[in-house]
């Protein structure tokens, strides 16, 4: 629980919450201050000048009157220095007896201060604008570059959640807090010249006020405990949304629609019931504002009229500041409370920061060139987390560049992990991995993985034409000679141009969202082109011709093969009959290699595992045959 959950706007909490923002808006934070601030000392100037106009209105009513005399009656020596400054402004300009001339005066004072109020606003839209970018932006770039680890920890949804819903909280949060500031700088300056004016009576209704922001101490704890609980319940919603989504197809198919249905459906209910008990608390404090306002000042007025036999004028002059200030403390309340309401989203950022800050990737300094020697793994042990054990135990093993070779082996053998530690989203825990016998901690990361083509069995294709799929935005595919040459080129050899021709537009045809207009081997087969597309160094198919047919997977295969000889191809195969031109296949067992060997040595082995593999693959095929 929050060292703030007491719920009382504390100098403490305040200070808190302004270095946060402080971190995000930086030194335009200041700006806004300034502008609310000036805004409220023209505004109270302004009201401040009823002073003269109603001891003008009283010195014409009663003729003998000495002006000087009634700036000074029952107010004491401030009431004399305010009084007189004032009436030095208005003779200054020449009204000291006009009526109608200090109205103009208080009327052009009022007009400035709009003028001031709109300068405010408009900044405070510019700053809210500049601030959502700037933390949308920071945010995905921490994603960018956070350890792959805390990627699969966490489920779209969530990252989906911070980006959008809570970044969108934690601006309105931003808001509601300078509008909290903005009334409290409104509440002090009211305050202050309300001292000046009449000190027994500000004295008497400031007391007042910070009775009722102390009566207001529950509801504001009570408020912000329920927006960390909507904040949380967004993200579990988000979580669910994009879950069912991604999996609409198989849910409607099968029947499983209705227990995501029902878990959505109870995180709109929670979500509903905090938002319906927030609208409440914030009904509550808006009927009872202005009520308890006019009441706390009819009981002073009658105290200082009555029981004081304070005079008149300046009690009037100060009622005005007072009654505005009253309302105003409310307003402090109730602005707090709002921000208090929306503050879950802040700290869900600050903490997202703070995790992101923590798992973030690290690399090394030495850039790559093209892979010119190969890759080796040097007795190469990797957990995901120590107490689960390894997944890799032991791993010896050498890549030469250029050359083909593949990982076979059960599901859960470590094939997967030992390819996402080729790419480096995964480090050894211990033992040591080269490339180019450069150290895996030094190595410059996004320089060795510009080099990289990763075709894995989940097709990665988006929601965007054919040769944008391909290009990944490389170019003008229609103004581009080159441009579109490659790309016609890497689907010729992916064995997607066919397809791909007899699509609407062509390569301009839009395939939708995750490809859904193609079919499962045609998104696999634009995938293939899309890595062929950047020439790489290092091309890793994980089981990349699953979804394919049998005459596309040949087809597949020989573009493969193809490439034997000019660059390093690691492939994990599922299919075995499918690796046999490979440099040397790896079999992996319980996370360690078992076997080694090409496919005439292996499956030619006594015994061996792999040799019973393809044993039980060929059996299969014989019992599906026709």
């Amino acid at each position: 629980m929050s060292r703030f959950d007491h719920g009382l706007p504390s100098p403490k909490a305040i200070g808190h919450y302004f270095r946060v923002f402080r971190s995000y808006a930086g030194v335009r934070l200041y700006l806004v201050f300034a502008l609310s601030l000036l805004a409220v000392t023209v505004e109270s100037l302004g009201i401040a000048l009823l002073l003269p106009l109603v001891l003008l209105l009283d010195m014409d009513s009663q003729s003998g009157a000495e002006p000087a005399d009634e700036l000074s009656m029952g107010g004491g020596e401030e009431i004399s220095r305010l009084g007189g400054l004032l009436q030095d402004m208005v003779s200054f300009l020449g009204v000291q007896d006009s009526v109608p001339g200090i109205l103009l005066f208080i009327g052009l004072v009022f007009v400035l201060k709009g003028g001031v109020k709109f300068a405010e606003g408009a900044y405070m839209h510019h700053l809210t604008a500049d601030l959502t970018r700037d933390v949308r932006t920071r945010l995905f770039r921490s994603y960018a570059s956070m350890d792959y680890r805390y990627y699969v920890r966490n489920s779209t949804g969530h990252f989906v959640n911070q980006l959008n819903t809570q970044v969108s909280g934690l601006v309105r949060s931003f808001e509601k807090f300078m509008d909290f500031l903005a009334i409290a700088i409104t509440v002090v300056t009211y305050f202050t010249f309300a001292f000046l004016i009449s000190w027994t009576f500000a004295a008497m209704a400031l007391v007042v006020g910070f009775l009722v922001l102390f009566l207001f101490r529950r509801l504001n704890g009570y408020v912000r405990r329920l927006s960390i609980r909507t904040a949380a319940e967004y993200g579990r919603m988000d979580h669910f949304i994009v879950q069912s989504l991604q999996a609409f197809k198989y849910l409607t198919s099968t029947g499983h629609v209705r227990p995501l249905r029902s878990a959505v459906e109870k995180s709109i209910q929670k979500l509903s019931s905090y938002q319906r008990k927030l609208g409440i608390a914030d009904a509550f404090t808006g009927a009872v504002k202005e009520p308890l306002a006019v009441a706390v000042l009819v009981v002073l007025v009658v105290i200082q009229l009555v029981v004081l036999a304070q005079p008149l004028a300046p009690i009037l002059v100060s009622l005005v500041l007072i009654h505005r200030a009253m309302g105003k403390v409310v307003g402090v309340q109730s602005k707090w409370q709002s921000f208090m309401g929306r503050v879950g989203s802040l700290e869900a950022i600050e903490k997202e920061f703070d995790q992101v800050r923590k798992n973030q990737e690290t690399s090394g300094t030495q850039k790559l060139e093209p892979l010119s020697s190969g890759i080796k793994l040097d007795h190469v042990s990797f957990a995901y987390e120590p107490s689960d054990g390894n997944v890799l135990e032991d791993i010896t093993l050498t890549i030469p560049v250029n050359r083909t070779i593949a990982l076979v082996g059960e599901s859960g053998a470590g094939k997967s992990t030992l390819v996402d530690l080729l790419t480096l989203l995964l480090r050894p825990g211990s033992g040591e991995l080269t490339v180019d016998g450069v150290p895996h901690d030094q190595i410059d990361l996004f320089s060795w993985r510009k080099q990289i083509g990763y075709v894995s069995q989940e097709t990665v294709v988006f929601d965007e034409t054919v040769a944008n799929n391909i290009c990944l935005w490389r170019g003008d595919y229609d103004h581009d000679p080159e441009v579109r040459s490659n790309v016609e080129q890497a689907a010729e050899r992916a064995c997607a141009r066919e397809f791909i021709e007899a699509l609407p537009e062509g390569f301009n045809t839009r395939i939708g969202d995750r490809g859904v207009r193609l079919s499962a081997g045609q998104r696999q087969r634009l995938f293939i082109a899309r890595e062929l597309y950047k020439h790489p160094s290092l091309l890793i198919l994980d089981e990349a011709t699953s979804a394919l047919d049998s005459e596309s997977e040949q087809t597949i295969k020989d573009s493969v093969d193809d490439l034997h000889g000019s660059t390093t191809v690691v492939i994990i195969a599922h299919r075995l009959a499918t690796i046999q031109e490979v440099d040397c296949i790896y079999v992996l067992e319980g996370g360690r290699i078992q076997e080694q060997g090409t496919y005439e040595e292996l499956v030619s082995r006594p015994g061996g595992l792999f040799r019973r593999s393809v044993a039980l693959q060929s059996l299969g095929q014989v019992q599906t045959a026709p």
